[in-house]
């Protein structure tokens, strides 16, 4: 392999698994807070997706700026994030808190199957992308080699952005030491008068708003059709299991991992790209069965 290839491959890498720790990250603090395996956080990669790409489509036309586009990414995101987690934290999620794992992981593949069907009720089957974005903000010539800004340098910062406020948020602020005591043991942190049930609020929007971020950044990258939240659900619990449950550190390295190699298949072995992230995990698994960050005393996130 040529060093050109190898570059194209790390950034390749390095930009995708950026999109997949968004997501990852997400259903590992909704795990690690609130116990639950959320088999619907996919739907919100999609909606997020969806959302944005509607919302630049309808912005392109009508203004030149490009950090204009951009911003609608995370407008998109954000409201599509607390539209969605807040009505599916009141109306299922609260609801569910003391129900057996297994139920409560049928209720959210439940949910998922229904936040896709009205998914196709809003948007169809026909593809939709932001791409207007990542030509508006232009390209970057490292020697020989032209990378777009976006994917080189914007994505990736988001990504790295995000992960640093959130741990900011959980080792910093009140409402974040909450939440770790939240993780730690439910019960006695509500005998000691925290209320979990803000806790799992706003635990859950976190996570869902995260989940349509990584949408949103792959809009302009990706063509959206449906199916974008299976594909993105299935990889994220295999970064998540990766990783262990409930690490959020430990879901930016297997991301990593997990992306890069992935990358690098697509020149080597293009025949293995979609299976990388599963031999990946498998691997992983037999040599730790807990997933590689994962703490047998307790669970941390």
């Amino acid at each position: 392999m040529s060093w050109d290839i190898l570059q194209l491959a790390l950034v390749d890498g390095v930009a995708y698994a950026s999109l997949l720790f968004l997501v990852s990250m997400g259903l590992t603090l909704v795990f690690g807070v609130m116990g639950i395996l959320n088999v619907a956080h996919g739907a919100f990669y999609a909606y997020g997706g969806y959302a944005a790409a509607s919302f630049v489509m309808f912005l392109a036309p009508r203004t030149e700026s490009s950090i204009l586009l951009f911003l609608a990414l995370f407008a998109a995101a954000i409201v599509a994030g607390l539209i969605l987690g807040g009505l599916l934290e009141f109306v299922l999620i609260r609801r569910a808190q003391n129900y057996d794992p297994i139920l409560k992981l049928l209720l959210t593949f439940g949910a998922f199957l229904m936040l896709e069907d009205i998914q196709r009720m809003i948007w169809g089957a026909q593809p939709y992308t932001a791409s207007e974005v990542v030509s508006r903000l232009g390209n970057i010539e490292i020697g020989e080699m032209t990378y777009t800004t976006y994917q080189l340098l914007v994505v990736p910062a988001v990504a790295l952005l995000a992960y640093a406020v959130l741990e900011w948020f959980l080792h910093r602020t009140r409402l974040g030491k909450q939440t770790v005591a939240t993780t730690h043991h439910r019960e006695v942190a509500t005998s000691l008068g925290i209320n979990t049930k803000k806790i799992g609020l706003a635990t859950f929007v976190i996570a869902t708003v995260l989940g349509a971020l990584g949408g949103a950044l792959a809009a302009p990258t990706t063509s959206l059709v449906p199916g974008a939240g299976t594909d993105m659900t299935v990889l994220s619990f295999a970064v998540v299991a990766t990783a262990g449950l409930g690490q959020i550190t430990g879901a930016l390295i297997a991301s990593l991992m997990i992306g890069i190699v992935r990358a690098l298949s697509v020149y080597v072995a293009p025949e293995l790209e979609v299976a990388i992230p599963y031999i990946i995990m498998v691997l992983v698994l037999i040599v730790r069965p807990n997933g590689l960050f994962t703490v047998a005393q307790a669970r941390k996130i």
